[in-house]
């Protein structure tokens, strides 16, 4: 009796790679067609594709088959600060935060994507990136999953801000705008209070560089270095 209860039960064994399921295009002979693979049922709409066929450009980046030249909708400071955003998490590890293919990844040893500051990706088609974005390319698989449409639009946004960045001039500044000089902080929003990060007319940031190691010439007192508002001072050697 043992040896029969044994044997049943090594028989309804099911392995975990014997899985009872159809993978794609295995035949069934449950169904009459034969296929195991079924059509989606009559008026299924594609997830958060709800207007795929009424605004074709938004979720292609072409016309006509053609990649686009334009935004399918208004970029605002609101996008290109999203496009950033969105960027910085998915972009910079291959790309780089400058854009220009040199990123931590391809450091270690991995494909060096394209640097965007070159004139052949400066002069191309915005619907280019979006469309890389959405299907890959080469080495790069595709963000679809990752990375919401008008997300992808706004990253393309931003690769534009970026490459404009790296080949504008002073003219290009609008007029009455600042142009922040070496020493000073660009994003400071969202900065801690206690934060030791310079900020623009921070009071705290010495008006000078500290010499490197002076030396008095002999018989003179060697000139003392920048004052640190908050520094305790020296009294003066007698």
């Amino acid at each position: 009796m043992l040896s029969a209860a044994a044997l049943a039960m090594v028989g309804c064994r099911q392995d975990m790679h014997d899985q009872p399921k159809y993978i794609p295009l295995r035949p069934s002979e449950f169904f009459a067609d034969g296929r195991s693979q079924r059509n989606p049922v009559e008026g299924t709409v594609p997830q958060n594709l709800p207007n795929r066929d009424q605004d074709p450009y938004l979720y292609t980046g072409k016309i006509n088959g053609q990649e686009g030249t334009v935004f399918p909708f208004p970029i605002t400071e609101k996008d290109m600060k999203r496009g950033q955003q969105r960027f910085t998490i998915y972009c910079t590890p291959c790309h780089s935060q400058l854009g220009d293919g040199n990123g931590m990844i391809p450091r270690r040893g991995y494909k060096n994507p394209p640097n965007w500051h070159d004139d052949k990706y400066r002069n191309i088609p915005v619907g280019h990136f979006y469309d890389v974005m959405t299907n890959g390319f080469g080495a790069m698989p595709d963000y679809s999953s990752q990375v919401s449409v008008e997300d992808r639009w706004r990253i393309a946004a931003y690769i534009r801000a970026l490459q404009l960045s790296q080949h504008a001039t002073v003219a290009d500044v609008p007029k009455g705008e600042k142009i922040l000089g070496a020493k000073e902080t660009f994003g400071t929003e969202g900065v801690e209070a206690t934060s030791n990060t310079s900020r623009v007319g921070n009071t705290n940031v010495p008006s000078e560089e500290p010499p490197q190691n002076p030396v008095a010439p002999a018989g003179q007192q060697a000139a003392p270095g920048p004052h640190y508002p908050g520094e305790p001072q020296k009294p003066p050697k007698k």
